[in-house]
């Protein structure tokens, strides 16, 4: 298994990692994602990926994928100012404007985008 821990709310995601990868799958929404994101920083995981990577707003798609590293040790601040403004930008865009009801289409193309981007993370990160 490789060293990265990938923490996501897409299913495709999850499917296509989840034998090479330790995958955490949340049931939930883009600020779940961030926030479980969260908790693993304060275990002492760094980031590998940016939180908001990729042009696409919190409040535009309901997929986020984030690396992180798939050991813990000691806190990395920097991951946690991240995360911590990540979340706040994220709320942000969510209060200015609700996202849309997609269709099934809009949904499948979000969570492609999504895959392309952790796909991308992934082979950036060389682990």
């Amino acid at each position: 298994m490789n060293k990265i821990n990938i923490i996501t709310n897409n299913p495709k995601v999850c499917q296509k990692y989840n034998e090479n990868y330790k995958v955490t799958f949340i049931e939930g929404t883009y600020m779940d994602v961030l926030a479980i994101t969260r908790d693993f920083i304060h275990k002492g995981h760094e980031l590998l990926t940016h939180p908001l990577s990729g042009s696409i707003k919190p409040n535009e798609t309901p997929y986020k994928s984030i690396l992180i590293s798939d050991q813990p040790h000691t806190m990395k601040m920097h991951s946690l100012m991240i995360i911590e403004d990540s979340i706040h930008t994220a709320k942000k865009f969510m209060e200015m404007k609700k996202m849309p009801k997609w269709t099934e289409s809009i949904l499948e193309d979000f969570s492609e985008i999504d895959y392309r981007l952790l796909e991308s993370g992934i082979e950036s990160t060389k682990i």
